[in-house]
């Protein structure tokens, strides 16, 4: 049996699964049909290799709605979408010209530049198919088989591209970042017109993000991976804190590794003395990697120093993965909450025109990630104490002290929302209470907070724990996000500077009175997770995993892809089944 007739085989049976492989990151969710009038039409009857085309698909044209005419979906499929393309073009083959096969296995390979891995496009086996098919006059099963594996990986790598490799739903059963404006038709008829033009390049250069901070973080992959290829950074001995003033053998390892990072000039001759350039460069690495900034190389910054270059290879891949699920949305104005980086940002037109620090959740109450809209705002704002809270924090300290509720101007309520005495309480049993802070600059919520509907009870807000934001690493609430600057922010959501500026804010607060606002036009809203950041200069910086998301998404990136292998045993239309050991439905 030749080369060729190893690689493929035709089969209605194996293209069913051929299609659906790769189903770990499939939608799970159904497509919506709608009546749409767009002309479908079979294979021509003199077109032999589109027949076997339609033969081998015909499985599949009743399997799904329609991708091109559907709306309401969530992540695109390729089988829906390999499907769609040939029966929208009746079935003609689409890689009959050999250029476009050659661009297209270059392609491929150069995806390992946004983070993905070009042996999950199995480009070996498609290149030794062309090769064979050049050697020998191939059979029009054989034609056919090619063409649909050909389709199904440009399918497969453009998709990945554009959208990402991972389900992002099947990590998070919260996500709720559905690509809603991300219409199909147009994400996909523009590729394939690339296609048809002959310039398959211009759709894989097309596929990805083109915002600057995802060519940024490829330039930053880039560059981790020549650092990689060079022997990795200068490794530094750990066991001892490295201090300005010193003059010791590890303070050479240390100068070396900043200078590898581009954090301090290279010195002509090895040097061993920690002067005030070093501690400059210390403090700005730390102020980069949300450490304390003392110009010390502590414990905890000699272990960052020391992280090796392919992990972070990997959390540079782990956030374009995270950047190709999520840039899409950032259009017009909307509010990014930066859970990892602790900061919350304001953006108009794709410009941040407002950022601030923030407090999210500690990691055993973590701020869940996923998307709204801000509504109203909350002036005065009481404090209703979350059940989870009033258990596990408040009780033991009302327990302690009798007067807790007192000092900080909570009252207890009954079930019908009476007021009820403290001392009447039986604090070891309590059962059917409410907690309610007065409002005021000392409740828990601040001055005001910024409201958006969600199911966890998540909120924008003011605080009196203030003195948090000097820390560099906040991750110190019960779950909401406590803003720094959050008036400034309000008046911003407003964008009203007759009616709600700095002073008509003001205002508001000084009656004492707790009234919702309703914001004149709704504002996006995302809670985002990002562990890479970008310096002024473009410098990929890197941010403690604070919730341990990072490790589920990058098992996803390496797991290998399902596309299977064709093997064609003979010529014509009829099909056989390979016997591959699948079951499929």
């Amino acid at each position: 049996m030749g080369q060729l007739t190893r690689l493929f085989v035709i089969s209605r049976i194996f293209f069913m699964g051929f299609l659906i492989s790769g189903a770990a990151f499939a939608e799970t969710s159904p497509i919506e049909a709608v009546s749409a009038g767009i002309s479908r039409t079979g294979a021509a009857p003199d077109d032999y290799v589109a027949q076997t085309i339609q033969v081998a698909l015909e499985p599949l044209s009743s399997s799904f709605p329609p991708l091109l005419t559907s709306r309401g979906y969530r992540r695109v499929d390729p089988s829906r979408v390999v499907m769609d393309f040939y029966m929208h073009r009746g079935y003609r083959s689409a890689w009959a010209n050999d250029s476009d096969v050659i661009q297209l296995l270059k392609s491929l390979s150069e995806t390992q530049a946004d983070g993905l891995d070009p042996a999950d496009f199995h480009i070996d086996e498609l290149a030794k198919a062309r090769a064979s098919m050049q050697a020998a006059e191939p059979t029009v099963a054989q034609r056919a088989a090619f063409d649909i594996a050909a389709t199904r990986t440009f399918v497969t790598a453009l998709l990945q591209l554009r959208r990402g490799k991972v389900d992002p739903s099947r990590l998070d059963i919260h996500w709720n970042f559905d690509p809603v404006g991300a219409d199909p038709r147009g994400d996909m008829n523009n590729l394939f017109a690339a296609l048809d033009a002959h310039d398959v390049a211009r759709a894989f250069a097309e596929a990805p993000p083109q915002e600057a901070v995802y060519r940024s973080l490829r330039v930053g992959l880039a560059q981790l991976r020549k650092v990689r290829d060079a022997g990795g950074w200068p490794k530094i001995a750990e066991g001892q804190s490295l201090k300005p003033g010193m003059d010791d053998a590890s303070v050479a390892q240390l100068r070396a590794r900043l200078v590898a990072g581009g954090y301090l000039a290279p010195s002509k001759k090895p040097r061993t003395d920690y002067d005030d350039s070093v501690t400059a460069a210390v403090k700005k690495y730390q102020a980069e990697q949300y450490l304390g900034a003392d110009g010390v190389a502590g414990a905890a910054t000699l272990a960052a120093l020391n992280v090796p270059v392919e992990a972070r290879i990997d959390q540079v891949r782990v956030n374009m993965e995270r950047a190709r699920w999520l840039l899409y949305k950032l259009q017009g104005t909307f509010v990014v909450v930066d859970i990892a980086g602790y900061k919350v940002a304001l953006y108009r037109d794709g410009k941040a025109i407002w950022r601030s620090r923030v407090q999210v959740g500690k990691p055993f109450r973590s701020t869940p990630v996923f998307q709204s809209e801000i509504t109203y705002v909350t002036f005065n704002p009481t404090w209703t104490v979350p059940p989870t809270i009033l258990l596990k924090d408040m009780l033991p300290k009302i327990q302690r002290d009798p007067g807790y509720l007192a000092a900080n101007r909570i009252r207890a309520l009954d079930r019908e929302g009476n007021v009820l005495d403290p001392s009447t309480i039986d604090w070891d049993n309590a059962r059917g209470i409410t907690l309610r802070q007065d409002a005021g600059p000392d409740n828990s919520l601040g001055q005001v907070v910024i409201r958006f509907p969600n199911e966890y009870s998540i909120y924008l807000h003011d605080t009196p724990h203030r003195e948090l934001f000097a820390q560099s690493r906040r991750a110190t609430s019960s779950g909401c996000i406590r803003v720094e600057n959050p008036l400034q922010l309000v008046e911003l959501l407003f964008n009203d500077p007759v009616r709600w500026n700095s002073a008509g804010i003001q205002a508001q607060l000084a009656n004492g009175k707790t009234e919702n606002i309703r914001l004149p036009v709704k504002v996006p809203v995302l809670l985002a997770y990002w562990t890479v950041d970008l310096s002024s200069d473009g410098r990929v910086m890197f941010k403690p995993d604070v919730y341990g998301y990072d490790s589920a998404v990058l098992r996803g990136l390496n797991l290998p892809s399902e596309l299977p292998v064709l093997d064609v045993r003979r010529a014509g239309t009829s099909a056989v089944a390979t016997g591959q050991n699948r079951q499929w439905p």
